[in-house]
């Protein structure tokens, strides 16, 4: 008798179907058995625990103890009281009336011989800037009023320095062309003569000729504050302009 075959009975064409629902199957074993948690349970057995070896602590009741002082004692009482008889004169002092009427004489003042006196105000011993200070100092052959005598000295300081100050000094040191400024700051004294002389410029050589030059200034009338010398506070910009070379 022949087996007869049905198509439809055949496996063989959903092998790789079977396979791969196999494979997931495994693979899902595998991941559940991976991520499976166990905890170890442990019971305590509560009836063992004795209550009778705890301790109990006894914490003592601390109280507060206010000090109180005693007051002082009464200072002693005198050995020996005195009795004074009522005895003693009191000289009673009399109040002198002090209205006048008209049998008193009035003696009348001479104004001239009220002497006034001046009390001369302190001028501070500090240097005044020349441009604050209320007679400028004079330089010799300025005439004119206040203003033009400021104004005398200012040219003559200027005419001086460019008459004396050797200007090769800027070429011979290699400063770069252009403007160059050399600030120069003096000290007119009570006396007239020029102290206290500081530069500052773009080389040391120039601040020293710069000082040199300003120490030749000549002897001047000193200025003066409330019709006091004193002394003046002076500042004297020097421009020098360096050429190509």
């Amino acid at each position: 008798m022949l087996v007869k075959k049905y198509s439809r009975a055949r496996l063989t064409p959903h092998r790789k179907v079977f396979f791969q629902l196999g494979l997931a199957l495994t693979l899902l074993i595998i991941y559940i058995g991976i991520e499976w948690k166990t905890v170890d349970r442990i019971v305590s057995d509560f009836n063992t625990i004795s209550l009778e070896n705890i301790e109990e602590e006894v914490i003592p009741m601390t109280e507060r103890i206010i000090e109180v002082k005693p007051p002082p004692p009464p200072p002693p009482a005198p050995e020996r009281i005195e009795i004074v008889a009522d005895k003693m004169e009191i000289e009673e002092s009399i109040l002198e009336s002090t209205e006048t009427d008209e049998s008193e004489a009035i003696k009348t003042i001479d104004m001239d011989e009220i002497i006034e006196i001046i009390e001369e105000e302190e001028v501070p011993e500090k240097d005044i800037p020349f441009a604050i200070i209320e007679e400028a100092p004079v330089f010799p052959g300025c005439t004119g009023s206040k203003a033009q005598k400021r104004q005398c000295l200012q040219d003559k300081i200027k005419a001086h320095v460019n008459k004396k100050f050797r200007t090769q000094i800027a070429q011979d040191i290699g400063l770069s062309s252009g403007k160059k400024k050399v600030y120069v700051q003096f000290t007119i004294d009570k006396n007239g003569k020029i102290t206290n002389v500081k530069a500052r410029g773009p080389h040391a050589r120039l601040e020293k000729e710069a000082i040199r030059v300003v120490k030749l200034l000549p002897k001047m009338k000193p200025g003066l504050q409330r019709t006091k010398p004193v002394r003046v506070s002076y500042t004297l910009p020097i421009t020098l302009v360096v050429l190509d070379h």
